[in-house]
């Protein structure tokens, strides 16, 4: 029989970086793989998320995964989607972490709820922008394949963290590095859009 794995401190801690990123792309795959983990035997869950196991929770997350995996994938109506799931991947990965870190104080539970949040935001702002920036193709198989990359990575990265939860959150990390990198550039763009617009006026107006 295999035993169930069962996180240090510290590596629920890594593993909450790479479960919080997960969560922000596909909060449904997320929750779906954690509970069948846990239900099969191969993960302890601390006491808070136990209810994860339930075949409640595994069902309702499975059929919603399965709503957003056709859902994700059309053209326009998934960016209306993605804006939708602001108020749910980043709350529900917020939750998750405050629920896995309840034995640590309540300054650390708070901390490490606020990275959660933080992290799923990353991930599902990146996915969003993303979208946006592919969405006006007007072939539908960037979007498709987008999408079944996200799924993918969803559960991936939510299993692997379950089994090296430090290089699972190195991997999370790399990605939230290269969202911030991107962003920057986006920002610097448009600053330098708007500031030929503004000399472009100047220009016109003597």
């Amino acid at each position: 029989m295999i035993e169930a794995v069962k996180l240090t401190p510290n590596e629920v801690a890594a593993a909450l970086v790479a479960i919080s990123f997960a969560a922000g792309l596909n909060v449904y795959a997320t929750v779906a793989t954690l509970g069948l983990l846990a239900h099969a035997g191969l993960l302890s869950l601390p006491p808070a998320l136990h209810s994860l196991s339930s075949w409640w929770v595994i069902g309702a997350s499975g059929t919603l995964f399965l709503v957003e995996f056709f859902a994700d994938k059309v053209p326009a109506f998934d960016l209306i989607w993605n804006a939708l799931h602001t108020f749910i991947r980043v709350p529900v990965a917020a939750l998750l972490a405050y629920g896995a870190t309840s034995q640590l104080s309540a300054e650390k539970q708070l901390l490490a709820t606020l990275l959660g949040a933080a992290i799923a935001l990353a991930a599902h702002g990146g996915k969003t922008t993303v979208r946006a920036a592919v969405t006006p193709s007007p072939e539908p198989l960037s979007n498709i394949g987008l999408s079944l990359g996200e799924d993918a990575l969803a559960i991936f990265l939510t299993w692997f963290a379950t089994q090296h939860p430090y290089i699972a959150a190195a991997i999370a990390l790399c990605f939230v590095g290269i969202i911030v990198a991107l962003v920057g550039l986006v920002v610097q763009a448009v600053r330098a859009l708007f500031r030929g617009a503004e000399r472009e006026l100047a220009h016109h107006a003597d």
